[in-house]
């Protein structure tokens, strides 16, 4: 079995995620996308014991999100955060949360251009 460095490891789950967000709706990859570019340049020189929850958050996020898109009628992406979790949250972690909800009920450019011509 191969052992990869930790450089490797993150190079690979952070090639993975950009991979499952090719699956999302064009929108929902966008915001995804921007979203774990921006989280891995920020955690790039952690301490090592934020590196290890950093990469478990994001492995799990991978694993949920890989079952999410491999069923086929499964017309949700995305779970609901219990409040005990959302309690736990740092405020910068509660203000990008704030920001990534914004991002995603904002109107899309084609809705813009749809209720322009009507």
């Amino acid at each position: 079995m191969a052992s990869y460095t930790n450089v490797q490891k993150v190079r690979i789950l952070y090639k993975l995620i950009l991979r499952l967000h090719r699956s999302l709706p064009d929108e929902l990859q966008v915001i995804g996308t921007n979203y774990a570019r921006d989280e891995f340049k920020r955690h790039k020189s952690c301490a090592p014991n934020e590196a290890a929850i950093f990469m478990n958050e994001w492995t799990d996020y991978a694993i949920s999100l890989a079952k999410q898109l491999g069923i086929k009628n499964n017309k949700t992406i995305g779970s609901e955060l219990s409040q005990d979790i959302i309690n736990n949250f740092k405020d910068e972690q509660v203000v990008q949360l704030y920001e990534l909800m914004q991002a995603a009920k904002a109107p899309r450019e084609d809705d813009l251009g749809k209720q322009s011509s009507q």
